[in-house]
């Protein structure tokens, strides 16, 4: 199978890391964090100019036309510098509701706002009963006349104090954990009976606790009663990002690591010199590696058609990624010593970025049960 990448797609992935690396050094990022929004508007401005803003939109539509192969390029280089911007929210999961579940003049209307930088999305779907559980809803979502009007909760919504519009899940039939009776509703975050609170997540990106009594929907993405199989498809394009995320931030953790090891002295040696410790650099490359695999097989599996077999894929995936995220982040803390635990050092950065990254619609244990209890990734002859 090829592997190479295109003209065009070498030249999208050196053009965000060139933006990246002369703008988003490490005590520039603390800067943006700093700042009210918790991100830079100045950079999302460039990513629009850049075209990533509407990477996976298609071109007749006001977007680039990419598809999840640019989707894994971009999202890896965002990795590597733990940007702060709503990127994966708004352009890949939001984007993916529009794409998969909006109708054609909706996406006139908001497709070229979010390509143009003025609109931004956020994915509220996670209730404090909920876990990892996509059908665990209890938010409810009723007809009043031709209108839905929305109530409950939702926790964690990532970049949810700043999106523009909610995309929200609600039911509308059935019990709070039936698979039919979920409905898909995008809502005005700034609109009557909407709350927000914001405030930082540990990885220093922004979230959101959102409380909807009485918001009415302006829209509903696909069906109101069986949205769930519009949800997973998002969700595992999204699983696509995530995983290129991580390993871009596996591939900086690893080379701090090593560039330490060369000049950090013990006994008037580099610990580098030190082969137990050689073991578990090597360790870790073998780690990233087989992340990068999974990665490139996370690009390519999302495209399967049957939906179990997609989410088996995705699984796979997630539970790959997790476990080397963990290895690699736990080793370069251990291969730095404290220094790696302070704020004012790059690494627990890193470190902080996998764990929240790994969490994020599921960790490595939850689907490593899920294939486990569908049989594993190949059935068994």
């Amino acid at each position: 199978m090829d592997f190479d990448l295109t003209e065009e797609q070498r030249l999208l992935q050196d053009s965000v890391a060139r933006l990246l690396t002369d703008r988003y050094g490490f005590e520039q990022r603390k800067a943006f964090m700093q700042s009210p929004e918790g991100w830079s508007k100045e950079i999302w401005a460039q990513y629009a100019e850049l075209g990533l803003l509407g990477l996976p939109f298609a071109e007749d539509e006001g977007g680039f036309g990419g598809s999840n192969v640019e989707t894994m390029l971009v999202a890896e280089q965002l990795g590597k510098a733990i940007a702060l911007e709503p990127w994966i929210p708004t352009v890949v999961t939001g984007g993916g509701f529009l794409r998969h579940g909006a109708t054609a003049e909706l996406r006139a209307e908001l497709v070229p706002q979010i390509a143009g930088g003025e609109l931004r999305l956020a994915f509220a779907h996670t209730e404090r009963q909920s876990r990892y559980d996509l059908n665990d809803v209890a938010t409810t979502a009723k007809r009043d006349g031709s209108a839905w009007v929305i109530n409950g909760r939702k926790g964690m919504v990532i970049h949810g104090d700043s999106a523009g519009k909610l995309i929200v899940t609600a039911r509308t039939a059935g019990g709070q954990r039936d698979h039919k009776g979920i409905g898909v509703f995008l809502v005005d975050a700034t609109g009557p009976g909407v709350t927000r609170r914001g405030y930082r997540t540990v990885d220093g990106q922004r979230a959101a606790e959102v409380e909807f009594s009485g918001a009415q929907a302006e829209a509903v993405l696909g069906s109101p009663e069986d949205g769930l199989p519009l949800v997973d498809q998002v969700v595992d394009e999204t699983i696509v990002a995530l995983a290129a995320e991580a390993v871009g931030c596996m591939q900086v953790a690893h080379d701090m690591t090593i560039d330490y090891m060369k000049t950090r002295k013990q006994f008037d040696r580099p610990i580098g010199s030190f082969q137990a410790l050689q073991h578990r650099a090597a360790d870790m490359l073998v780690q990233l590696e087989q992340a990068r695999s999974m990665s490139y097989f996370a690009a390519m599996g999302v495209e399967e058609r049957d939906p179990v077999e997609r989410r088996k894929n995705m699984a796979s995936v997630k539970v790959q990624i997790g476990r080397s995220a963990r290895f690699v982040g736990q080793q370069s803390i251990q291969l730095h010593g404290g220094i790696a635990m302070t704020m004012e050092y790059a690494a627990g950065h890193y470190f902080k970025r996998l764990t929240v990254n790994d969490a994020m619609f599921g960790d490595a244990d939850y689907w490593l049960r899920y294939l486990a209890s569908s049989g594993g990734l190949v059935a068994a002859a």
